[in-house]
């Protein structure tokens, strides 16, 4: 029964954050006038297949991906071929047809190279930027209807005798910002927090009207059964009265609550502050997923947010494999006034590529000895 939820709650989240990903270039590319051949979710042979509006859609086997694939969008030697193939089905050259699903009448489309620079990032963007959307649909109803109320950055009380109430902080206080990061939502304040490394952070407050830096605000520190030390926050905040213009800003900052984890993550690892061995690939984000399942489906879903954000942000990076790199090459396009040299592109994509796979692969084998290891 364990193996069977795993697997639907995989689906679940895998299929509706690739599904919204396509979606967003498909609808984008369809309001451009640009022309779609298919528009696949899933990877690998084909189960279903339906042509309509000049589209094919088809549901692959592996839900491990997908694709819009757009008239052009590949090599100048690509769509030669593509021509070929044509001249190909007008002759009644049924093997090569199947290459193309649509048949030339039935493209009502412009291939994709021939649409402006503008609509061409606008179908760039779209993928990340619905990823975004399910992120703030699934957060707002999310908060909507949890019975928890929303807590806000404003202090209720502060233990007695608390380190953090000696050394700075009083009842009142709204925290704006820790270690010079701007805090949007309660979370953010656990979040920097939590990072600290050692039980002390600079505070920025409201304080009856006033911004006041408090510079190393100290925190009491507790052990638990294992030894391990953690820090005591000391302090809990006023609950904000649910209206829908709470809910609204708190679903708005909440994803970039998620968002920020992830670009912060990100730099962490760049810097050398979070280590590489700490990586999760398919197999570790399969874990997380069956564990977030087994607490209940809030749970579920706030995983669910949190990898549809991290879609969004990852594919937005200026990476040549990635949709931020073909962005990158659009916004190089309109200044040069010439499309970047298809090799160029190719070359840095398919280098890209390689890389990108080899992390995954290493991130997937730190999954399997973190398995086998209890690391989990």
């Amino acid at each position: 029964m364990t193996i069977l939820i795993t697997f639907l709650a995989s689906l679940l989240v895998f299929g509706a954050v690739i599904a919204i990903h396509e979606f967003g270039h498909f609808a984008a590319a369809k309001l451009s006038g640009i022309q779609v051949n298919e528009f696949s979710i899933g990877m690998g042979p084909a189960l279903l297949k339906k042509i309509a509006g000049g589209t094919q859609y088809t549901l692959r086997l592996l839900p491990i991906g997908g694709y819009v694939a757009m008239e052009g969008e590949g090599s100048p030697e690509s769509e030669q071929a593509q021509r070929e193939r044509d001249a190909r089905e007008d002759d009644g050259d049924q093997e090569d047809a199947c290459l193309n699903p649509i048949p030339p009448e039935q493209r009502t489309g412009i291939p994709f190279p021939e649409a402006a620079v503008w609509k061409r990032a606008i179908v760039m963007a779209a993928g990340p930027l619905m990823n975004f959307v399910l992120g703030f649909a699934v957060l707002l109803g999310l908060i909507a209807f949890r019975s928890d109320p929303i807590a806000s950055r404003v202090i209720y009380r502060i233990e007695e005798g608390a380190l953090c109430g000696q050394t700075g902080l009083q009842p009142g206080d709204e925290i704006l910002a820790v270690n010079g990061r701007r805090c949007f939502i309660a979370n953010d304040i656990v979040y920097e927090l939590v990072r600290t490394r050692n039980t002390q952070a600079d505070f920025t407050v409201l304080r009856d009207g006033r911004r006041v830096e408090l510079p190393g605000v100290r925190f009491d520190t507790y052990q638990d059964e294992a030894g391990g030390t953690h820090m005591d926050i000391g302090f809990v905040v006023y609950a904000l009265e649910k209206t829908p213009a709470n809910v609204l800003k708190e679903s708005l900052n909440s994803e970039l609550y998620y968002g920020r984890i992830i670009f912060t993550t990100l730099v962490d690892l760049l810097r050398g502050r979070e280590s590489i061995n700490n990586l999760s690939g398919p197999v570790g984000i399969v874990s997380a997923i069956s564990q977030a399942a087994s607490y209940g489906l809030t749970d579920l879903l706030e995983m669910l947010v949190l990898i549809t954000v991290n879609v969004g942000v990852f594919n937005l990076l200026p990476i040549p494999a990635l949709d931020g790199g073909r962005l990158v090459f659009l916004a190089a396009e309109a200044v040069i006034r010439r499309p970047v040299s298809q090799r160029l592109q190719e070359g840095l994509t398919v280098a890209t590529f390689i890389l990108l796979f080899g992390l995954m692969i290493f991130a997937t084998y730190n999954d399997v000895i973190r398995l086998f290891t209890g690391g989990f």
